[in-house]
C-alpha cells in the first residue's frame, strides 16, 4: 500500500505538490474549503474534498488520524495554519509538514508541533515533494515512473550493518540500489554488498519512491521500538 498523504489547502503552491505527490507514487487526499480549486485537482490525485479543515469533526470524518503525513499548506492565513497543525497533532497525525511564509510563522508551526517547515520561496514544489514524506532524506532528483535518486543520512538502524543486511539490491533489476556513500571526505563509488555503513555515512540511493519511502519507515520504527525496549529495561532497572 502507498504511503497516504494528506494535502490541506489548494494554492498554486498545494496543488502543485498534490500533483507532484500523486505522480511520484503516493495516495494523496487534497482538501480545500473553495469548491473550484477541489474540482481543478480532482482528477489529478486519489482523492478530493470540499471541507473546513479548521474544524475538527470534519477532519475526524476523513480519517486524517490514519494518514501517513499531512502537509499544511495554507501559509498566507498564519491563525489557520497554526489552528490545522494543532488539531492535526492533536489527532495523532504521525507526521505533519506545515507552510509558513515567514520565520516568525515557522517558529509558531514548529512549537506547535510541526515536525517539519517548509517556505515556498526556497521549496520548489515539484522538486522537494518526495523529501517532504521521506524522513532524513537532504535532496531528491526525479527519475520519472514515481522513481528517483535520494541522498539521506545514515540512520542508527544502518550503523554496523552490511548493505547487503539492510536490504539493499545488487545483481538484480528491481529494488533499492546504493550508487554511491560518502563517507566524510571519501566517496565511495559502487559500494559492494558486504560495506558496512558508518556513522559518518550518507547514502546515494536510486529506486521506487515508494520503496525507499518503506525502507526509511521500517528504520524509523526499528529506531523506535528499540528506544521503547531500552526505556522499558532502564524502568524495570530502577
Amino acid at each position: 500500500m502507498s504511503k497516504q498523504v494528506a494535502v490541506i489547502g489548494l494554492g498554486r503552491f498545494g496543488t502543485s505538490l498534490a500533483l507532484a505527490l500523486h505522480d511520484a507514487g503516493y495516495e494523496v487526499l487534497a482538501i480545500d474549503r473553495v469548491s473550484n480549486l477541489v474540482d481543478n485537482v480532482a482528477p489529478h490525485v486519489t482523492h478530493a474534498v470540499r471541507t473546513d479543515a479548521t474544524n475538527e469533526s470534519s477532519l475526524q470524518k476523513l480519517g486524517i488520524s490514519g494518514f501517513n503525513v499531512a502537509v499544511v499548506t495554507i501559509g498566507d492565513a498564519i491563525q489557520e495554519s497554526v489552528m490545522i497543525t494543532i488539531l492535526l497533532k492533536k489527532m495523532g497525525v504521525r507526521y505533519i509538514v506545515a507552510r509558513a511564509d515567514n520565520e516568525l510563522h515557522g517558529e509558531i508551526l514548529t512549537s506547535i508541533g510541526a515536525d517539519k517547515v517548509i517556505f515556498p520561496e526556497k521549496d520548489t514544489a515539484l522538486r522537494s515533494a518526495p523529501i517532504l514524506t521521506m524522513k532524513g532524506v537532504y535532496d531528491f532528483i526525479s527519475l520519472g515512473d514515481g522513481s528517483g535518486i535520494v541522498k539521506a543520512k545514515a540512520t542508527p538502524y544502518f550503523i554496523g550493518k552490511t548493505l547487503e543486511d539492510i536490504g539493499f539490491s545488487f545483481g538484480k533489476r528491481s529494488g533499492i540500489v546504493v550508487l554511491m556513500i560518502q563517507r566524510g571526505k571519501e566517496a565511495i563509488i559502487n559500494p559492494s554488498a558486504a560495506e558496512v555503513v558508518s556513522h559518518l555515512d550518507f547514502l546515494i540511493m536510486a529506486g521506487n519512491n515508494i520503496d525507499i519511502d518503506k525502507l526509511l519507515e521500517k528504520a524509523e520504527k526499528s529506531e523506535e521500538k528499540s528506544s521503547q525496549q531500552a526505556a522499558k529495561e532502564g524502568n524495570n532497572k530502577g
